[in-house]
């Protein structure tokens, strides 16, 4: 199956390798040439400078053929423009966009494409939804402004106390999943390789503490 994925920043980068190494063909658009070194020597895909909504940089990238499509860009506005002419102009089924704002993504939900609040996005979660195994429920109070979310956390954070997360996002560390095992933090608790670590945060937070957590800890 072809992929085109729009952005290859930290997501974008990890899902066009785990799906090249799947065997899946694979292009992903960039603006910025520069960020197409994330990709590694190993990547066997296709890269296409350009504006990731320009319908021929779209063209060269393989949409016409594109099982399904991935806009996860920093820019909402991009994403879901790039989203929506992948699915009303070339037709393609399997759409997902990368958005920021809680309140923009549901507007975008009721049109019929899927998005995910960024905190939770990861390139599995992408693959969940781009591929006909159905995307992971999240975890919300009954009244919805409550939710346990899955941060990605940049490399510079291992070896630092979960202590500090919370400190610095102002949220709780609800459990880890560490070596797929869950486990409850404790006290000097600390972020070790390949953790997947799940916050309880407002969700009209999330975009502030992805943020924060996108980009090493400030010095303490």
């Amino acid at each position: 199956m072809h992929f085109v994925i729009m952005g290859c920043g930290r997501v974008g980068s990890t899902l066009a390798r785990t799906l090249g190494r799947n065997g899946h063909d694979v292009a992903v658009i960039d603006a910025d040439p520069a960020s197409f070194r994330r990709l590694g020597a190993e990547f066997e895909g296709q890269t296409v400078t350009g504006v990731g909504f320009d319908r021929d940089t779209m063209i060269a990238a393989g949409i016409r053929t594109a099982y399904a499509f991935a806009a996860v860009s920093s820019g909402d506005n991009s994403n879901i423009l790039a989203a929506r002419v992948a699915r009303e102009t070339f037709g393609v089924e399997h759409v997902v966009a990368r958005i920021y704002d809680p309140q923009r993504a549901m507007v975008y939900q009721r049109l019929g494409i899927p998005t995910v609040a960024t905190v939770r996005w990861t390139a599995d979660q992408v693959i969940q939804r781009l591929l006909p195994q159905g995307a992971m429920p999240e975890l919300t109070d009954p009244s919805g402004k409550i939710v346990i979310a899955e941060v990605p956390l940049v490399a510079e954070w291992i070896g630092r106390p979960l202590t500090e997360v919370e400190a610095l996002t102002g949220t709780r560390v609800a459990y880890l999943t560490r070596l797929g095992e869950g486990m409850l933090a404790e006290s000097d608790s600390v972020v070790q390789s390949g953790d997947l670590v799940h916050l309880a945060v407002r969700r009209d937070e999330l975009a502030r503490v992805e943020r924060i957590c996108d980009q090493p800890p400030v010095a303490t």
